[in-house]
Parts: C-alpha cells; sequence; structure tokens
C-alpha cells in the first residue's frame, strides 16, 4: 500500500527468509528507494536489532538506493539511533505513517478507473454506464469497493478506507496477474 500511496514504481521483488525487499523508484526525484519489511527478526526478543539495519544499508549501497525505508513490528533502541543516522525511515505498528483521506482516496481513485478500463474498456462517467449497475444488481467487485470507499472517505473513517485500498491492490494484482 506504500508504494502506491507514494507513487513508487517498484523495479525489483525479493523474497528473503526473514521478510522481503522491495526497489523503487520514486517518479517526482528520481530516487531509489529499498523498502525492507522484516517479518521475522534476528533477535530472540523479536524485535529489529542493529545488525538488521547494517545488514539493510550494505543491500542499499549494493543495489545504489539513495534512501530506506525498514518497516516491522518492533524495533531496539540502538536500531532506532542507527536508523536516525543513516537516515532510514522507520515503521512500525507504534510508528505508522499517516496519511491524509484526501490522498488515499485520490490514490484510490486512479486504481479504480485502471480497473474499471481493464475490465469493462472505460471509466463510467455517471452511474448509469457502470455495466455492473444496468445489470440490475452491483456484482462487480471494483464496484463494491469503490462505494465502499467512496462512503468511508464521506464519514472521514481513515481505517476502513485504508481496508478498502489494500483490498482494491489485491484485486489490481490479480487482475494484473492473470
Amino acid at each position: 500500500m506504500l508504494i502506491a500511496i507514494l507513487d513508487y514504481e517498484c523495479e525489483e521483488k525479493q523474497k528473503l527468509d526473514k521478510g522481503i525487499d522491495f526497489v523503487a523508484s520514486d517518479a517526482k526525484s528520481d530516487e531509489k528507494i529499498l523498502l525492507r519489511v522484516i517479518t521475522k527478526p534476528r533477535s530472540k526478543s523479536g524485535v529489529v536489532v542493529v545488525e538488521d539495519v547494517r545488514n539493510m544499508l550494505e543491500v542499499m549501497e549494493d543495489k545504489l538506493c539513495d534512501k530506506g525505508v525498514l518497516i516491522s513490528k518492533e524495533f531496539s533502541d540502538a536500531a532506532k539511533q542507527e536508523m536516525e543516522k543513516k537516515n532510514i525511515q522507520r515503521i512500525s505498528e507504534k510508528a505508522m505513517l499517516r496519511f491524509r483521506p484526501e490522498k488515499l482516496y485520490l490514490r484510490m481513485r486512479d486504481y479504480i478507473d485502471d480497473l474499471c478500463k481493464a475490465k469493462c474498456g472505460k471509466v463510467p462517467e455517471k452511474e448509469a454506464d457502470c455495466k455492473s449497475h444496468s445489470d440490475g444488481g452491483i456484482t462487480c467487485k471494483i464496484r463494491v469497493i469503490s462505494d465502499n470507499a467512496s462512503f468511508h472517505f464521506e464519514h472521514g473513517w481513515t481505517r476502513l478506507l485504508q481496508h478498502d485500498f489494500m483490498r482494491l491492490i489485491a484485486l489490481h494484482n490479480s487482475i494484473n496477474n492473470n
């Protein structure tokens, strides 16, 4: 979801024993970014430690990355300090990125439009143009997610809007992988 919201282009994806790496580019700045998700930290305590951060720095250097983002459940104090020194952004359950609902919803609209084009050949301009609507019921998953997102956006329910976005990305990936 982070890659989609920030409008990064994923160049490479590599599964690791302890997580997954994404190498992405930022179209606005031309920077290359390593996004690392650690699901199973090395430490017995289950927190990301300095060794994990240093390993990521080596990969960033090898892949000529300008920036890094490390995502995991929890980080040791030493790992946090090392990340601050090396300018690696940290995302955890306690330190989540916050996106304005407007930004989430606008990025979602781009995905919805792309999916409508892929499925029906065009983006409906009004409700009656939607094939799902004209069939007498809402059977289209794209339309259901779109309607839910619109409702959640109107009410300012960011967490539900994020959930809608994750469903939309999963649908986008399943359609594009077929």
